[in-house]
C-alpha cells in the first residue's frame, strides 16, 4: 500500500531541533557525574528495530504478557468508552502490534476509528500504518513523530475527544517517580471527564525473572544499548570504539528499578566532533542509559492520585506480574 492513502496523515516534529536537542543532551549528560544519556535516545531507526525484536525474546515477558491481558479483558476495556466517534491515541506506539487489539474492538463498537499514534521514529510509524490500514479499511491514521510533550501538545490543539490515551508496555517507569507524576499530570490536563487513559505497568517480582529481561542470552538489549554509542558516531562525529564497551543491566531493589548501563572497558577517551569535546572514561566507569521502575500497588496509588487520576479498573495475569490500569480524570 502506497502511504498516499487518503487515510494517513504524519506530521513530524523538526528534525532540526531535535538533532540540536540530541547534541546538547549528549554533552551534558557525558559532563555530569556520573555520567547519563537519556533513554529517548535509544530510538532512532536502528534502535527502534532492535526493540522491536526484543519485545518477541523469551526472556521479555513484558509484552507476551501485556497481549495476554489485552486478549482476556479487551471488550471489558472497550465497554467502558461507548462513544460513536472515539479517537485512540497511543503514546510510544512502536509498530502498534498490541494496539490492533484496541483498534479491532472500537472498530467493531463504533464501526470507524481515527488512530493517533505518537512515536519518535517516523519510519516505525509508516510501517505501522501501512499494515492497520491494509487490514482495517475503516480505520484513519494521523501519526505524529515527536517526543511525548509535543504530542501531548499537538493532541491539546486538535481538541480531540472523546479519546482514549493509551501507554502501554510500561512505558512510564522510564521516567523517575516525580516525572512520572508530571508526566501523567499533563495527560489528566487534556482528558474531558469522558476521556479514559490505559496505562501499562510491569510489577515487582523476583530478581531472576526481571534481570534477564534486560540482559538476554541473544544480547539483542545489549546491542539496543550499545546502538546509542553508534547513534553518537553516526550522527555527532563521535569515535567511540563499541570494543571497548559492554552493556549492563540488574535490578536495584532499594530503588525498585532495573537500570541499564554502557561500562567502559579500561581507561580510555572518546571525541565528539560536533561538540567539540573529548570525553574521558575510567575503567568500570558507566553512562547510565535507562531506568526501568518496577511498581507495587501501593506505589501506583501514590501516583495516580499525585497526578489526578482515579482508576477506575485493573486487569492483571495470574502471576500478577504485569497490571494494566483504565484512569480517568480524579
Amino acid at each position: 500500500m502506497a502511504m498516499q492513502d487518503p487515510r494517513f496523515l504524519l506530521e513530524t516534529s523538526p528534525r532540526q531541533n531535535l538533532h540540536a536537542r540530541f547534541a546538547q543532551d549528549v554533552l551534558r549528560g557525558l559532563s555530569a557525574a556520573p555520567k547519563r544519556i537519556p533513554s529517548v535516545y535509544f530510538y532512532d531507526s536502528i534502535g527502534s528495530e532492535l526493540f522491536e525484536k526484543i519485545c518477541t525474546l523469551p526472556e521479555y515477558y513484558i509484552t507476551r504478557t501485556e497481549k495476554a491481558i489485552l486478549e482476556t479483558h479487551i471488550h471489558d476495556i472497550a465497554r467502558f468508552q461507548n462513544g460513536s466517534d472515539l479517537s485512540l491515541v497511543e503514546f510510544g506506539s512502536g509498530s502498534s502490534y498490541k494496539t490492533r487489539l484496541l483498534i479491532q474492538a472500537f472498530l467493531q463498537q463504533q464501526g470507524h476509528l481515527t488512530y493517533r499514534p505518537i512515536d519518535i521514529s517516523d519510519s516505525i510509524l509508516r510501517e505501522g500504518a501501512r499494515r492497520l490500514l491494509n487490514d482495517f479499511p475503516a480505520l484513519r491514521v494521523h501519526a505524529l513523530a515527536a517526543e511525548y510533550d509535543d504530542g501531548i501538545r499537538k493532541i491539546q490543539q486538535a481538541n480531540v475527544s472523546p479519546k482514549i490515551l493509551v501507554f502501554l508496555g510500561s512505558n512510564i517507569g522510564n521516567f523517575e517517580p516525580p516525572q512520572a507524576v508530571d508526566f501523567l499530570n499533563k495527560m489528566r490536563h487534556i482528558m474531558q471527564p469522558r476521556d479514559l487513559l490505559l496505562l501499562g505497568t510491569d510489577m515487582v517480582k523476583p530478581r531472576h525473572i526481571l534481570e534477564p529481561a534486560y540482559d538476554d542470552a541473544q544480547q539483542v538489549t545489549a546491542q539496543f544499548n550499545l546502538n546509542l554509542l553508534r547513534r553518537i558516531n553516526r550522527e555527532l562525529g563521535g569515535d567511540f570504539d563499541l570494543s571497548r564497551f559492554r552493556h549492563r543491566a540488574f535490578f536495584n531493589e532499594t530503588e525498585s528499578r532495573i537500570e541499564m548501563h554502557i561500562e567502559s572497558i579500561g581507561q580510555q577517551q572518546a571525541h565528539i566532533a560536533a561538540l567539540d569535546r573529548t570525553f574521558a572514561f575510567r575503567a568500570g566507569e558507566t553512562i547510565h542509559t535507562e531506568n526501568s521502575y518496577k511498581f507495587t500497588p501501593d506505589m501506583l496509588q501514590s501516583i495516580f492520585a499525585a497526578a489526578g487520576l482515579k482508576r477506575l479498573q485493573h486487569w492483571q495475569d495470574a502471576d500478577g506480574y504485569f497490571r494494566l490500569n483504565l484512569l480517568g480524570p480524579a
